[in-house]
């Protein structure tokens, strides 16, 4: 039921402020859970003179509050639904002439209000729980506030909450009066059970039941973050006996199923309400005096760029817990057990998240382009939508051909805003009724908008076949919405359903979703987004080479596949022909140290298939190959050593001459840019062992520019030309400095000390003797002719007698002989 049922509530104390304020204009009301202010209100207004004839619309976040709110004020009329106060939700409405109070879903009210911008007969619009922030009530805000500001001034607007900034409100509807009321509660002692971390839910749930039934009387209300959690833990407590009433209570129900739920306990018995935050106001659930809160709720987190919205399991605002709390002294003082540590109260967020902050914004933009508006900050928000989701939702709704590229809505738009789904699942409607799945399609996108229709199955084609079956009020309710989306297509209810083109039908829409098996573990698939999904291991889907995913929860690194259908290759060839790219790539194989070629067909993240081929001679090869020795090494190139030498060369100028312009040729900076210096000689080269060494010399020697490249002769020689005749490599890698290995006869008559870059760097002569081994080493060749050298050539006569030792070398005759020529 909607609310108390006393005869005095809280709420009538501030009737009369409130009724005076919407005599001026708009008004915020602020007023807690059991102040009657979802059926109070209302009824109040039936009598207010700027009235006249027009209808009253109230606003409601769920079809559960809409549905108990309406009954309630019906009888307190002592009437029906459909009379005075009558309902539109999204699986029935019961609307008569006599109806003057119009209790509406959000989503309802924004369609409409689009529809009919004038509201035309509508005197006031209500919205009832505005702190639950959902992105329905704030485009219904927007657009009422915009709809009033041009066209109906006289269109009074009444925002009411439990928990909510009054102030900033009112300031949004234009300094809107705020006024207050008390709520009316019992005192709730509150006890703490907290639950350790690897405890699951539903275990520390059951227990809190068990421990609540047996030290408090009264009803039950537990607070679960989902309905996997609520059915665990129903069968947790499936042993209570036939003296305790275990309810469940979440949106997937029917409404004979969640009248049930909130009705009192059959007399003798105790009933125990498993609920998710459908139940944390609005309602009430008669003979409730125990609530325990598990303090976590499910709430939808939209990915930019994934373009997939995932249920993320999240804990409670302090103000929700506060809401649920107070569910416990509705009618009596009751009990709250929280499953956390009393201290951890404290770090729960003050408010929830906003859904305009964490939602897909492509229906909302879509609502946006229909009224005109093509920028959201043409209209007033209390919180502006994120430019991300809002950059994605319009690249949707342009691929969707609902947009046109100046973000207006076109004619194809305007035909899927008239079905009353998402975006993409009326587009897929649209797409599907002319080839004549389009009965196939309804009958999908009600599974995909209705929880629990079908069972719970992941397999789409499951689903279908056991909702062929069901019967009731909601099943019937279903088909019946499916039937209205079918004809405002064109197609009639008679098509048949062909449950294996399921998988054609989604890809058609979700090209995005075709998933891929992946190899090595069982359910694990690739969305052709690039996002890793797994279906569970035991269902049969998880054995399909290729699924398309209707559902998907979790984290973008590995998701949860909730609902999917099995995809034939020939039906993903044929839904997503489009978009399916042939593409030739060629990479580098370090096994091979060669460059291969592999023709791959890609989906997105998809390939599908994939052939080698022989990589052509050309840039591309190349690149790829020059890749693959920056990566292999550098070491890996067959160097001369020339090419070698010229690098050191030019390495020992870039260090003794900084500001000279020398190009860096260390191994650091020739890897970093081997597909730069490399690639342009490599020709017709394919692989590692068909690169000459002259290409490595002609590249590196490309690298000195021309004017350089005369100043690196001169300044640093290759070789040194001995007075002997010898041309003699010098040494530009010793850790010395530059140095020349020479046979020390080979520098008779030598008196100067060599030395390069213009005599500015003496070579480190490593002297030899005639068998080329050591025998000194010295930067000073005069010091060394006029020292030491009498100790070495007497050494050096005795050890080869047959070689001339002058004592004078620096006058003597140099000689790469045994004996000078003549001698």
């Amino acid at each position: 039921m909607a609310e108390s049922g006393a005869d005095s509530l809280p709420i009538d104390e501030a009737l009369p402020r409130l009724m005076a304020a919407l005599e001026r204009g708009d008004a915020v009301l602020v007023a807690p859970p059991g102040a009657g202010k979802t059926t109070r209100v209302p009824l109040a207004l039936l009598d207010a003179p700027w009235r006249g004839d027009g209808r009253i619309l109230l606003l409601e976040p769920r079809r559960i509050a809409a549905r108990a709110a309406a009954e309630r004020m019906a009888r307190t009329l002592g009437e029906r639904v459909g009379e005075t106060v009558g309902l539109r939700v999204r699986l029935g409405s019961k609307v008569g002439p006599k109806t003057r109070i119009e209790v509406v879903t959000e989503g309802v009210f924004a369609r409409r209000i689009i529809a009919d911008p004038e509201l035309a007969g509508v005197a006031a619009v209500l919205f009832d729980e505005f702190h639950e922030r959902s992105l329905d009530a704030d485009l219904g805000l927007a657009l009422a506030r915009d709809a009033k500001e041009g066209l109906r001034p006289d269109l009074r607007l009444l925002v009411m909450s439990a928990t909510l900034d009054g102030a900033r409100v009112a300031r949004l509807l234009g300094r809107a009066e705020t006024i207050e009321s008390l709520g009316r509660s019992y005192p709730v002692e509150t006890r703490h059970l907290p639950r350790p971390a690897r405890v699951r839910v539903e275990d520390a749930m059951a227990a809190a039941v068990r421990r609540a039934l047996g030290e408090e009387r009264g009803g039950v209300l537990a607070f679960l973050p989902g309905r996997a959690e609520i059915r665990r833990t129903a069968e947790r407590l499936a042993d209570l006996g036939p003296e305790v009433e275990i309810a469940e209570l979440h949106g997937g129900l029917d409404p004979n199923a969640q009248d049930r739920a909130i009705a009192p306990a059959s007399a003798g018995r105790r009933k125990v309400a498993l609920a998710t935050s459908i139940a944390e106001t609005s309602l009430t659930i008669e003979g409730v005096r125990i609530v325990i809160d598990s303090g976590l709720s499910r709430e939808p987190r939209h990915e930019p760029g994934l373009g997939l919205t995932r249920l993320e399991t999240v804990r409670v605002s302090r103000a929700a817990a506060d809401q649920r709390r107070g569910r416990a002294g509705r009618t009596e003082p009751g009990v709250c057990y929280r499953l956390w540590e009393e201290a951890a109260t404290a770090s729960l967020d003050p408010f929830a998240r906003p859904e305009i902050l964490a939602s897909d914004l492509t229906g909302f933009l879509l609502d946006l382009a229909a009224w005109g508006v093509t920028d959201p900050g043409k209209l007033a928000f209390l919180d502006a939508p994120p430019a991300a989701a809002v950059a994605e939702g319009r690249a949707t709704l342009r691929a969707l051909r609902a947009l046109d590229d100046d973000g207006r809505i076109t004619e194809r738009g305007r035909r899927l805003r008239e079905i009353a789904l998402p975006p993409r699942l009326a587009a897929m409607l649209v797409d599907a009724a002319p080839v004549g799945d389009g009965k196939l399609a309804s009958l999908i996108a009600l599974l995909a908008v209705e929880r629990g229709l079908g069972g719970d199955s992941p397999d789409v084609t499951e689903r279908l076949e056991r909702f062929a079956r069901e019967r009731g009020p909601r099943a019937e309710g279903a088909r019946r919405l499916a039937a209205g989306w079918l004809s405002s297509v064109g197609a009639g209810d008679e098509q048949a359903v062909e449950v294996a083109r399921a998988g054609l039908v989604i890809a058609r829409a979700f090209p995005d979703r075709i998933a891929k098996a992946r190899g090595g573990r069982p359910g694990a698939f690739l969305l052709a987004n690039g996002r890793g999904a797994a279906v569970d291991p035991a269902s049969p889907l998880s054995r399909e080479p290729y699924l398309v995913a209707l559902d998907v929860t979790g984290v973008a690194q590995e998701g949860r596949i909730l609902l999917a259908a099995p995809l034939t290759e020939p039906d993903l060839l044929e839904a997503a022909a489009d978009r399916i790219e042939e593409r030739e790539d060629i990479a580098f194989d370090p096994q091979a140290a060669a460059v291969r070629g592999r023709a791959r067909r890609r989906l997105g993240a998809l390939t599908l298939s994939e052939r080698p081929f022989a990589p052509p001679p050309g840039p591309a090869t190349a690149a790829a190959l020059a890749e693959g020795v920056a990566a292999a090494g550098l070491q890996r190139l067959p160097w001369s050593r020339g090419a070698r030498a010229l690098v050191a060369r030019v390495e020992f100028l870039r260090r003794s001459q900084p500001q000279a312009g020398w190009p860096d040729l260390s191994d650091a900076a020739l890897s970093a840019s081997v597909g730069d210096w490399l690639a342009p000689f490599l020709g017709d080269a394919a692989a590692l062992r068909e690169i000459p060494a002259e290409t490595v010399m002609n590249a590196i020697e490309a690298l000195v520019p021309y004017d350089l490249r005369r100043r690196l002769d001169a300044e640093a020689p290759s070789h040194f030309d001995a007075p002997s005749g010898s041309r003699l490599p010098i040494d530009y890698d010793a850790e010395e400095g530059p140095a020349l290995d020479v046979r020390v006869q080979e520098l008779f008559g030598l008196q100067r000390h060599p030395a390069i870059a213009g005599g500015r760097v003496p070579l480190m002569l490593r002297l030899l003797s005639p068998a080329h081994r050591p025998i000194q080493v010295t930067r000073d060749l005069p010091g060394f002719w006029a020292g030491s050298w009498k100790e070495v050539r007497a050494e050096m006569r005795g050890r080869y007698p047959k070689h001339v030792w002058p004592e004078d070398p620096a006058a003597a005759a140099p000689t790469s002989r045994a004996k000078p020529r003549g001698a």
